[in-house]
């Protein structure tokens, strides 16, 4: 839209299916979004309007609300779920706080798909082998981009608490200081939208697969999360003896009885489920414990005024929106129906098969469909529509005789 356009106020409408659209292009049946495929509006929260500083002609950015024509927010908008969600806190004097942890691949351009992913030249001249994880200096020979990258934040008003080279080749990991779900989410979103904008100037590719490289950890999106009273700003997980609450408790237990349900929300991918294949530090259960990396909800060491649940179980490509929505819509369930959690689990341990989560997209998918939480926390059209187009983006991956198959099975008599 023109600045002029914007700035008169002209309203700028959408079709309904393309909240639906698959990451093909496609589309599933006009029944999944209303069969006339009408209009949404879009309408921008002025909060969220960012020039954007890695352009060279003057453009702008307005992270958008999709409104129903009648005023309403659009089922199908997962921005619009995460407003829902929050409201239903506030609606119990309570506000959620949550950061964001994402992590993500520098790469060469990767002009040939067939062919795996390269870690780019340095300033050194050298390609990283891997020996570089939280080194100060291991990402010296990508200087240029970090300092525009870090620049363009700076722009945005985009605060960054930590960031470092991760355990993968390449791989990097920014952590977003903790504040309300919808800023997180948007902040996450536009960090995202960032990364590749400022990678193709300098000739890089930003990559928030999940797993992109074979035999390396793959990338997350944890999610760390609190909640205080509205006014007092007490986090209501810790006592005045700075013992754990009721509600503490009950949090988790509503993250145990949500996370396999909502599996699919936060693995979107058929290739999410090869990062939650190799559970070292992305686990695929919702054991919960103390400062352990193998369970999928993990209290970090803290103080007890911050005390937090942090949810291992997303990758960096997994909608922050939704994945934030889906994460405290569970908890407060957990809250509202007074669910206890499982005992904690320290140290090495199996398991338990009530525990566990689905590890394919197709599995997820079905766990998806059979629940009635996710019916009743996020409506049966918005299910029912993600579950369409997800199985669309399942039945095209399909479509396709993976590599792996031909070098492996075409021998079999």
């Amino acid at each position: 839209m023109t600045a002029e356009g914007f700035l008169e106020g002209r309203r700028l409408q959408l079709a309904r299916g393309v909240l639906l659209q698959c990451i093909m292009g496609g589309y599933p049946p006009a029944r999944f979004y209303g069969s006339d495929d009408g209009d949404l509006a879009l309408v921008a929260d002025p909060a969220q309007i960012h020039r954007l500083p890695w352009s060279d002609e003057p453009r702008a950015m307005a992270i958008c609300d999709a409104d129903e024509l009648s005023g309403e927010s659009s089922s199908l908008s997962t921005r619009g779920q995460l407003k829902a969600v929050i409201a239903r806190y506030a609606a119990h004097g309570l506000a959620p706080v949550v950061a964001t942890e994402l992590e993500f691949f520098v790469f060469a351009p990767n002009t040939d798909p067939t062919q795996p992913f390269r870690p780019p030249v340095g300033l050194d001249g050298r390609r990283e082998d891997g020996q570089s994880a939280f080194s100060v200096s291991s990402n010296n020979g990508l200087r240029p981009f970090f300092c525009e990258v870090y620049k363009c934040m700076a722009a945005l008003g985009l605060p960054r608490d930590t960031f470092m080279h991760e355990m993968g080749v390449s791989q990097f990991e920014i952590n977003l200081l903790h504040g309300d779900p919808l800023l997180l989410a948007d902040q996450t979103f536009l960090f995202k939208h960032l990364l590749k904008e400022v990678a193709l100037k300098h000739g890089l590719s930003v990559v928030c697969m999940a797993k992109p490289l074979a035999h390396t950890p793959g990338s997350s999106m944890h999610i760390h999360q609190s909640i205080v009273e509205i006014g007092s700003g007490k986090n209501v997980f810790t006592d005045s003896n700075g013992e754990p609450t009721a509600m503490f408790r009950h949090f988790i237990g509503g993250q145990q009885a949500g996370l396999a349900d909502f599996t699919a929300l936060f693995a979107p991918n058929v290739n999410s489920y090869q990062r939650l294949c190799h559970p070292y530090a992305s686990p695929n259960n919702a054991c919960w414990s103390h400062d352990n990396r193998a369970a999928g909800l993990r209290i970090p060491a803290s103080s007890p005024v911050a005390r937090r649940v942090e949810n291992r179980l997303p990758g960096a490509d997994a909608n922050p929106y939704l994945a934030i929505a889906a994460s405290l819509a569970a908890g407060l369930h957990g809250i509202e129906q007074e669910l206890e959690p499982s005992a904690a689990i320290q140290g090495e341990f199996a398991v338990p098969d009530n525990l566990a989560l689905p590890c394919t997209l197709h599995a997820a998918l079905e766990r998806l469909k059979r629940s009635q939480l996710a019916r009743e926390l996020f409506g049966s059209e918005f299910i029912e529509g993600y579950i369409a187009s997800k199985t669309m983006e399942l039945t095209s991956f399909f479509d396709e005789i993976t590599p792996w198959e031909r070098r492996v099975l075409a021998a079999q008599a």
